[in-house]
């Protein structure tokens, strides 16, 4: 091994060591906490968006994600907050200081491809001249691949709709760039690639929002179970959104502006430079320029929630008190013995790859919800948890839909001796069907309406978003994601108002 690849390695084995801050400053890098974030301001340089070239020093959000990132990572972040181009030159240092690296970037079409991997030739092309004849020369460099011979490593770019990309490779460091962008089979192909990460390799998934379906919609609202951490930027975080000719039209601001201000520590100049942005972009500008990690999915079709109400039952949650079986049952308020609960049920068939049962817990009298049990189960694993559920919960009355896999947990419930099932039209559990449903549906948008502080799932508040009216008059989840704990909910509530009415 020569001395220039050696030292390149040695650098690979210190990347994650912090730097003290006193001497990062006084060499000029305070934008630097580790080594890795160091040796790419050193080195690395980019295009600013004023044209010229200049070193690669970390911004806000940058500096971030540098900070909090795992080897899992997923990203939602308002437009041109420069997350791309970073992941690109963390993966472009990562592949020049550790031999035997492959580095993938995957986007969402060609031309995109092709414009992010000219910031990574970018980076190659303003090192030191004796970097790029000696340990970094390259045997291969075009639109698809930059190759280090002497390294052993590579750099590639690929397509979401490039059904091989990941095919046949070990990679190390896997950027998918715009997720939610990504067309033809998305699922598949992330599927595909990241087969091809060892346990220790890096993957970020980045986007800004697309809508409240498909893909990158759901990746986000499942990262909890998935195991990746999530990183979210508003466009605050950016200094460039700031408009200081207008603060003189900032003489009043309206309750959102406050609040605004009051959360994030938003000036009047970036109040202003909203305003405009606002004005010109219109309904896209909460999708483009994020202000929080929900209201930016924005809703297919016309959604049957109001969207205002969901936005105040967020601002109203309450934590939850514990959170129990691995993350599949969530407790907000815990039972009191002189309450009586309703547990609402939507079953399923207990595939990891199908959908999820729910069950909700709400307060008899008040229609709060208390607990949420959300998972893969069997009919007979479901059954068992509801009669722990309802035990818990002073003998709950479950109201189980009958539909398809509901009979069988309805069976187990039976053959267990669970007393307390609600019955309907003469039978256990409750039937949804096209008469039932628009009626559960509209009894669950008006109590939403009028008192979203009952509702604390993040998860259910985050359906309601995405259930909207069909075409042919009816209503369910767009495609791509779920409605299990709406329907939960909406059962619920339909079991409670038929028990109420039957006095």
């Amino acid at each position: 091994m020569t001395d220039d690849v050696a030292l390149l390695q040695r650098l690979g084995i210190l990347l994650e060591a912090k730097i003290p801050v006193e001497r990062l400053r006084a060499a000029g890098f305070a934008g630097c906490e580790s080594v890795r974030d160091s040796l790419m301001s050193i080195f690395l340089r980019v295009r600013s968006k004023k044209r010229g070239l200049v070193r690669l020093s970390p911004n806000r959000v940058q500096r971030e994600f540098s900070q909090t990132c795992t080897h899992r990572n997923i990203v939602l972040k308002a437009r041109q907050m420069g997350i791309t181009t970073y992941i690109a030159a963390r993966f472009f240092i990562q592949t020049i200081t550790r031999p035997g690296t492959m580095t993938v970037l995957v986007a969402h079409d060609q031309e995109s491809a092709e414009e992010i991997f000219k910031i990574v030739h970018r980076f190659w092309e303003n090192l030191p001249e004796a970097m790029k004849r000696g340990a970094l020369i390259r045997s291969r460099a075009n639109v698809r691949q930059m190759v280090f011979p002497r390294l052993d490593s590579e750099y590639r770019v690929a397509t979401a709709g490039d059904v091989n990309a990941g095919r046949g490779l070990t990679i190390h460091n896997l950027h998918c760039s715009e997720v939610a962008r990504w067309l033809r089979d998305p699922a598949e192909a992330l599927a595909s690639l990241r087969a091809a990460v060892p346990a220790d390799g890096d993957i970020v998934l980045e986007s800004t929002p697309n809508g409240a379906v498909g893909l990158f919609y759901e990746e986000w609202q499942h990262a909890n179970e998935t195991g990746y951490t999530r990183h979210f930027f508003p466009w605050w975080y950016d200094d460039e959104y700031r408009d200081k000719k207008g603060l003189s039209n900032v003489l009043r601001l309206t309750p959102e502006e406050e609040d605004l201000v009051r959360r994030a520590g938003l000036t009047d100049a970036q109040i202003a430079w909203r305003r405009t942005n606002r004005a010109q972009m219109r309904g896209l500008a909460t999708q483009e320029y994020a202000e929080d990690p929900v209201s930016c999915f924005l809703a297919s079709g016309e959604c049957v929630f109001e969207l205002e109400a969901i936005d105040r039952a967020l601002d109203a949650q309450s934590r939850p008190t514990t959170v129990r079986d691995n993350a599949r049952l969530t407790i907000w308020f815990q039972p009191r013995g002189e309450r009586q609960y309703i547990i609402g049920v939507d079953p399923a068939g207990g595939g990891t790859e199908g959908d999820y049962a729910c069950a909700e817990v709400i307060d008899r009298q008040t229609a709060m919800q208390c607990a949420e049990l959300h998972g893969h189960y069997s009919p007979r694993e479901l059954a068992m948890k509801l009669i722990d559920l309802g035990g818990m919960y002073n003998h709950a009355l479950l109201v189980v839909e009958r539909n398809n896999h509901g009979h069988g947990v309805l069976a187990n419930l039976r053959a267990a001796g669970y007393q307390n099932v609600f019955r309907h039209g003469g039978q256990d559990g409750w039937l949804t069907s096209a008469v039932t449903k628009p009626a559960m549906i509209e009894n669950l948008a008006a109590i939403l309406s009028v008192k979203p502080q009952l509702f604390q799932s993040e998860r259910l508040l985050a359906e309601f978003r995405t259930f909207i009216r069909r075409a042919d008059g009816g209503s369910g989840n767009s495609s791509g994601s779920h409605d299990d704990c709406v329907m939960a909910m909406a059962i619920a509530l339909a079991g409670r108002q038929a028990v109420a009415g039957s006095k």
